[in-house]
């Protein structure tokens, strides 16, 4: 059973939420609260959330900024870059002679196909071993001390007097490129942001287990916001995503076209601006075509239905490619009762009262319904690709958490249509136990972003590059 400190909190938490979902519920809407799809709408509340500001160094091997990505609405991303972006992995690392990144003779394995090393009687030439050291040193930027992530670039001239990660467009080809994961917070669609204390703590665990880019994405709330607010900014998002990988491309190095742009005269232009457009991190280390999405609570359900917008869009995203998917204790509900929603109606935190109360500030009230596609993916006609599309989903649960059921029973429906498509089921533990400010720092939510990490880079990971499963 949870601790009693987590029992005291719950009755709180939940008093002081149910009173602030009844009084919106109660006041009149206001000019944005009619679908919200020109508003600029609210993505936080500052009244009830501590933000966290964003941190452009490496101070705990992350680097943070936000970015407002589209002038009409108030949606906006904050980044997360670990800091192993500025260096290839050591293990299975190669440079394009053939050798490992370590420029340190003692370390070095000779390639036998490297003509240049060896002698045409088999014999290992020392002046050769001299030439090919140095070639790998100015190749992978080995000072003797550290790799170096751009190429001829020390790493100290990517950082600002302050220690701020510069992060623009890198020149050669060694920089290592991380899987990008779109991140949506949870808060029952009227609360949360993706500033939040406890969502940057989440975020950073996240990227650093993961050596992910995480972008966690700000959506409008409700109910200033109605449906579908909060899953068109999502869409925006990665469309947005797909918009800077193609920009980024205008930034890259001439080699090998440097005849066909000197014939063109304006190639400069289309440089200038790309590289002006652009977000420099994503442009330097992002990967979108390793895309994971990762939603909690009613952050899963967004997560869930831009899955299923990019399997249906296809190669229209390109380059942009979900991989896979990781739903953290789904806000799914449903008109017909599971058993873990009779049995635990009164469950931590969240409840099925304060949950109905959220889709009621969400949806109008034509809409209203707990069958909604929104709030019940295995509702018959549900539009979207069939389940044998869909990408490898893990699903996150909690033992006393009343929506438990419903989640379990989509993964088994996405298992039936040979989907990878486990379950994770943590003892004792609540809704959002693995994101909750005050249980962040419990040995169970270590282990359940441990355990996601170990999922996730089945799907992320290149063979021979990094680790893999």
């Amino acid at each position: 059973m949870p601790s009693i400190g987590v029992k005291l909190y719950s009755v709180f938490f939940k008093f002081m939420l149910k009173h602030r979902l009844q009084s919106r519920l109660e006041a009149p809407e206001n000019d944005a609260g009619g679908g919200g799809g020109g508003a600029f709408g609210v993505t936080s509340r500052p009244d009830e959330e501590t933000a966290a500001a964003a941190n452009p160094s490496f101070t705990d091997g992350v680097a943070t900024k936000d970015i407002h990505i589209d002038p009409l609405t108030s949606v906006s991303v904050r980044i997360f870059l670990p800091d192993t972006c500025l260096h290839q992995p050591d293990s299975r690392a190669r440079t394009r002679s053939g050798l490992p990144n370590s420029g340190s003779a003692s370390n070095m394995k000779l390639n036998r196909r490297n003509s240049e090393v060896f002698s045409n009687n088999g014999a290992v030439s020392s002046r050769n071993i001299d030439v090919i050291v140095k070639r790998a040193q100015t190749q992978s930027g080995d000072n003797g001390y550290r790799r170096r992530s751009y190429g001829g670039v020390d790493d100290a001239n990517l950082k600002s007097d302050t220690g701020s990660y510069r992060g623009y467009n890198p020149v050669g080809g060694n920089c290592r490129r991380l899987p990008v994961m779109l991140q949506f917070h949870g808060g029952g669609f009227v609360s949360g942001s993706n500033d939040s204390l406890a969502n940057d703590f989440f975020c950073r665990r996240i990227a650093r287990l993961c050596e992910v880019i995480v972008l966690a994405v700000g959506y409008r709330l409700a109910p200033e916001n109605k449906y579908p607010a909060a899953f068109d900014d999502a869409l925006k998002v990665l469309h947005w995503l797909g918009k800077q990988a193609n920009l980024a491309e205008c930034s890259k190095s001439r080699r090998g076209r440097e005849d066909l742009r000197k014939s063109e005269g304006n190639w400069h232009v289309a440089d200038a601006f790309g590289a002006s457009m652009s977000e420099p991190w994503l442009a330097a280390h992002g990967d979108p075509s390793r895309c994971v999405l990762l939603g909690v609570s009613c952050g899963g359900n967004i997560a869930d239905y831009l899955t299923r917008k990019a399997v249906e869009a296809g190669k229209t995203l390109d380059p942009v490619k979900v991989v896979a998917q990781v739903l953290m204790y789904p806000f799914f509900v449903g008109s017909v009762p599971t058993h873990s929603e009779i049995k635990l109606a009164n469950s931590y935190f969240y409840d099925k009262a304060l949950c109905l109360l959220a889709w009621k500030l969400l949806l109008s009230e034509k809409e209203f319904s707990l069958d909604h596609p929104a709030a019940n993916p295995l509702i018959s006609g549900r539009e979207g690709p069939p389940l044998s599309r869909m990408p490898p989903t893990l699903t996150i649960v909690a033992e006393h958490d009343w929506m438990r059921d419903r989640a379990i029973a989509y993964s088994e429906e996405l298992r039936k249509v040979n989907v990878d498509a486990p379950v994770l089921e943590y003892k004792d533990a609540v809704h959002e136990f693995a994101t909750l400010d005050v249980l962040l720092k419990t040995p169970q939510a270590q282990a359940c972003a441990e355990d996601i990490s170990i999922w996730v880079k089945k799907y992320i990971s290149f063979r021979g590059h990094e680790f893999s499963y």
